[in-house]
């Protein structure tokens, strides 16, 4: 499970607009402690693309469309950014599914 799709099981509001399709940057997320995000695969090219265009890019930023729940993750910490940039029409609410 993606921490994206964790968030939306427990009405985290992450909005993933592309429905991690990794089309978008709006499930950015900062992990907060850089030991868990030393932890992490790197990110792909697609991913550090779709992070280009993310909102309060940090040294530590991933997709949360992109961050799998793994056992060596337990304990992590992400923030979520104030804004994002979504360029969908103005009043779309994107539903998890």
């Amino acid at each position: 499970m993606s921490m994206l799709e964790a968030a939306h099981e427990n009405d985290i509001e992450l909005e993933g607009a592309c429905e991690g399709s990794l089309a978008c940057s709006t499930c950015h997320v900062i992990v907060m402690d850089v030991d868990y995000y030393n932890k992490l695969d790197d990110p792909t090219d697609e991913e550090n693309d779709m992070l280009d265009l993310a909102f309060g890019l940090t040294e530590t930023s991933r997709l949360g469309c992109q961050l799998i729940a793994e056992p060596q993750l337990d304990g992590i910490r992400l923030a979520i950014p104030s804004a994002t940039r979504n360029f969908a029409v103005d009043g779309f609410v994107p539903k998890p599914h």
